[in-house]
């Protein structure tokens, strides 16, 4: 009888693979499994081992849902351990589903191609997302192309994301939602610039106002609507017109499709009140504006909404002189203006402010005549003479010259000083040079009169004998006679020789003859020796030179002048 052969050692090696399986190669590895049973909040599951494992439920559900799971269905897992001191399968289904997600993710990331994922919770910095198993990191500034507030609303919601940067060894994973929209938006700017035109009109939202303007939604693309396109009128704020939220209706003004930039206009959809602005405001119109602003210069006054004419500071007033608009007029203050000039190319106007009002040299004169009386205070002393505050608040001036009789020009005016309260003649007005001349020494007794018709019986062309009262740059002050009229010498008119035409030659009571060629506004004469010596030579000649005589130019300019040194 045959006996059986001893067992080996592989003999029993074998005999326990077979009792508890080939358990080589499980660990570390995803493996597919079927459910056997639910117990609980946990699943237990067979992959072939000796022993059955246990995952939680919420393994196999997405966040914030409940999970789906049945007896029998399969599943992977991944196998951490084959037995724990239990003696259960240590299985996992987060670590099967992240080590698959793992794989998928990188060859995406490599292919740089948008992932699908949900924010599901909150963390120092942003957020966690779960791709599909794998959780990444969402930082805060990659939630939105603008900063968001409440995330709330994005949270458990499957959306795309691109992955940023990713570490299998580290588990890292850091994604942007950010970079999905930017791109998503610049496919939408691109396709809705093309659609496009320059002149269209469109409605936009106002997304945002600044100092400058606003930027308005077009429906996924932004454009600037800059605040000199809002409105003919004037506008210091957009914010004066519009608000954030608004609905508009623009006009697209300018569209650089390189840089994707977009002019919108909203005035460019009214009539222009320029069209015509000629005929509605003729040169020399008076109307009715409001002060819209004040600058050094001058003042815009508008004449009506999208209107606006500047009054120079010259224009301002008759009598402010070197003042600052702000001083004169307000914003916002109602005035009457004159037009002076308009410009339609160029969409300007200018207004006078003071020719709104009479002119008070032209009031003065109207109730003041030349040879009246009048009565101011001493504004200022110059060195040619005193200004005189008068009526309408013009200025009239004594010329150093006409102060005072029998003294020099310099004693006059330390006759008088700032301050005093003096009567005066109106010898001349100038309304366009905005000149008042007066003379004190007229109302003396025995001056002759002012503005009278005779001009103290003087005759235009009339030789006479005059006396020099004042010796100034310019010429000599004299008087015709004894008591006659004072009249004036320009240095010009004291001789036909540059050397003779030097006022300092004379010196005051010294006489000498001089003709009268005219007189001025005031009737006040004046007297010329030049032509005094043409009219003799010229009469020489008529008399000498009509005989026979042979007598040549000199003998009869001789002749000439000894009759005249015999007259004399």
């Amino acid at each position: 009888m045959a006996t059986a052969a001893t067992p080996t050692r592989d003999d029993f090696a074998a005999l326990l693979n077979e009792s508890f399986g080939d358990t080589e190669g499980f660990e570390g590895r995803v493996v597919q499994g079927t459910v056997t049973a639910i117990e609980n909040d946990l699943a237990v599951i067979d992959v072939g081992l000796k022993s059955e494992g246990r995952v939680p439920l919420r393994e196999f559900a997405a966040p914030g849902q409940k999970a789906e799971l049945s007896v029998g269905d399969t599943v992977e897992v991944y196998v951490d351990r084959v037995e724990n001191m239990h003696g259960e399968a240590m299985l996992s289904r987060d670590r099967a589903r992240r080590e698959a997600a793992w794989d998928k993710l990188e060859g995406d990331f490599a292919a740089e191609k948008r992932v699908e994922g949900v924010i599901f919770g909150r963390v120092k910095g942003g957020f966690t997302v779960d791709l599909n198993g794998a959780v990444a990191f969402l930082p805060g500034s990659q939630v939105d192309i603008r900063p968001v507030r409440d995330v709330t609303p994005l949270m458990d919601i499957p959306q795309p994301f691109q992955i940023l940067k990713m570490d299998r060894r580290r588990g890292n994973i850091v994604v942007s939602r950010r970079a999905v929209l930017e791109e998503t938006r610049a496919e939408q700017r691109t396709g809705l610039i093309q659609s496009l035109a320059e002149g269209q009109v469109v409605e936009g939202v106002v997304k945002n106002i600044t100092d400058y303007g606003a930027f308005v939604d077009l429906g996924g693309i932004d454009g600037l609507l800059h605040v000199t396109d809002m409105s003919y009128k004037r506008i210091n704020h957009p914010s004066e017109v519009i608000n954030i939220g608004d609905t508009l209706r623009v006009q697209i003004i300018r569209i650089n499709r390189e840089t994707q930039r977009i002019s919108l206009g909203m005035k460019q959809l009214e009539s222009d009140p320029w069209e015509g602005a000629g005929a509605k405001y003729p040169v020399g119109g008076k109307f009715t504006g409001r002060v819209t602003n004040i600058t050094e210069y001058g003042a815009f006054v508008e004449l009506e909404p999208g209107i606006e004419g500047l009054v120079h500071v010259s224009e301002m007033s008759w009598t402010k002189k070197n003042v600052h608009p702000g001083k004169i007029v307000s914003t916002s203050q109602e005035v009457d203006v004159v037009i002076l000039e308009v410009d339609e190319d160029k969409r300007r106007i200018s207004l006078g402010l003071k020719q709104a009002i009479n002119n008070p040299w032209e009031t003065f004169a109207d109730r003041h005549p030349i040879g009246s009386q009048v009565e101011g205070e001493v504004k200022n002393a110059t060195e040619f003479g005193l200004f005189i505050g008068l009526d309408g608040d013009v200025d009239g001036m004594v010329h150093m010259s006409d102060i005072a009789w029998g003294v020099t020009g310099e004693e006059a005016l330390a006759l008088h000083h700032k301050g005093e309260t003096v009567q005066a003649v109106v010898l001349d007005i100038d309304p366009e040079k905005e000149r008042i001349s007066l003379g004190m020494k007229q109302l003396e007794r025995g001056a002759p009169a002012v503005g009278g018709s005779s001009a103290g019986g003087l005759q235009r062309n009339q030789v006479v004998t005059v006396t020099v009262l004042d010796v100034r740059d310019g010429g000599l002050d004299v008087q015709a006679g004894e008591d006659g009229a004072i009249g004036f010498v320009k240095r010009g008119d004291l001789g036909r020789d540059r050397d003779e035409q030097r006022p300092e030659r004379y010196q005051v009571g010294q006489k000498f003859d001089a003709m009268v060629i005219g007189f001025d506004r005031s009737k006040k004469p004046n007297f010329s020796i030049k032509a005094m010596q043409m009219a003799e030579e010229k009469q020489a000649v008529a008399q000498y030179g009509s005989s026979d005589s042979g007598a040549s130019l000199g003998d009869i300019l001789g002749a000439a002048l000894k009759a005249r040194n015999n007259r004399d």
